[in-house]
């Protein structure tokens, strides 16, 4: 009995999972003139980016490239399989301020897209006055978790270590940067609002300020159709959808076919075989953020179920219940169907609503690090 209701809970997810990866999945990212490129490093030039020192476990791959204040490194690290690149923005006026110190907004990308691509530079992140931001690789479905399974075909899987013991102390040593946790925000979108919500719960020594924009803001039973998607990106169920190459990758297809079970261990509620998916539910684990700054925009995907957004909005909701019956302070963005929510934004899971999202949050966001003492 307990082998067939298990086939039968495998069986639902794989077919949730298999329709919902043409929803969730974004266009796959453009190649981008100032990716990194392999060789030995060079000091940068000096309207070019500044050289940056290796430490923390990473080691830079080839020469920074792109602008003094927009440009993209490479990085090896044991604890993530392959090169990874990490976008910096910094404010227009860092280099005239050599004494001047800036708070950091870590900004972590949705799945199927790589810090390489310079649209990630949205424009109000590349117009802050009085802050950097950083962007680094979370991987095509990485999901900003260190995996449960280190021995897939993906090879090592250390997302967190990666980004918190490694990107953070290394841009803390390499730039000017205040080291505070009031001066140091986390936030992200689809795949990576998940992921900045999991890290503000993780480590709320480090961020002061938590965003999740259009975010997989529950993993739990009640959101099944998320916990779908991650497992399509597992998978690779959509792979099957790819059509003749356009000489650019698909956007359905996450890289190495992996396991189901590859990061939280099974995803199937039958006998509690899915606690660590439970366990790291953000919408369960909102209680930590009490001290925290937090936001969530989301969209409604024009009430239509075939719009990942529609599924975003669900879980954004159950954040915001969550909230309110914590008693804890946030701000709250439900902009529908995107009507006068920018030029470009319509209400789906599209990167013309983020572009507003952080058009809206980043004033607010600088505007609460310079009161922070």
């Amino acid at each position: 009995m307990i082998h067939a209701r298990l086939r039968r809970a495998r069986a639902a997810l794989a077919a949730l999972a298999a329709c919902l990866l043409p929803l969730a999945a974004p266009a796959a990212p453009a190649t981008a003139a100032g990716s990194a490129v392999t060789g030995p490093a060079v000091h940068a030039e000096a309207d070019g980016p500044p050289p940056l020192s290796d430490g923390f476990g990473l080691t830079q791959v080839g020469a920074a490239t792109g602008s003094a204040t927009n440009f993209v490194v490479t990085v090896t690290t044991p604890q993530v399989a392959g090169p990874h690149t990490i976008r910096i923005l910094l404010p227009a006026d860092y280099a005239a301020h050599p004494d001047r110190r800036y708070p950091v907004l870590y900004f972590l990308h949705g799945a199927s897209d790589n810090p390489s691509d310079p649209a990630l530079a949205y424009p109000a992140l590349t117009a802050a006055q009085s802050m950097i931001t950083v962007i680094p690789d979370g991987g095509l479905r990485g999901w900003y978790t260190d995996w449960l399974d280190q021995n897939t075909a993906a090879g090592a899987q250390n997302w967190e270590t990666f980004h918190l013991n490694q990107v953070l102390p290394f841009v803390d040593a390499n730039l000017r940067t205040r080291t505070d946790r009031a001066h140091r925000a986390v936030g992200g979108l689809s795949m990576g609002g998940f992921g900045a919500l999991h890290y503000a719960q993780d480590r709320p020594d480090l961020f002061g300020q938590v965003l999740t924009m259009s975010g997989a803001n529950d993993l739990s039973t009640a959101e099944m159709v998320i916990r779908g998607a991650v497992v399509a990106t597992l998978t690779n169920v959509g792979t099957v959808l790819c059509g003749p190459s356009d000489g650019r990758p698909c956007g359905l297809d996450f890289g190495p076919t992996v396991s189901s079970d590859a990061i939280f261990g099974s995803p199937y509620p039958v006998f509690n075989a899915d606690w660590r998916w439970n366990a790291a539910d953000p919408a369960s684990r909102l209680g930590l953020l009490a001290d925290t700054g937090i936001a969530v925009y989301t969209g409604n995907g024009n009430n239509n179920p075939a719009d990942m957004e529609f599924w975003a909005e669900g879980t954004a909701k159950r954040v915001k219940d969550r909230l309110d019956a914590l008693g804890l302070a946030y701000r709250y963005v439900d902009y529908g169907n995107g009507a006068g929510w920018g030029t470009d934004c319509h209400g789906g899971h599209t990167p013309g609503c983020w572009a507003q999202d952080l058009a809206d949050y980043v004033p607010r966001l600088e505007a609460a690090f310079a009161a922070a003492p």
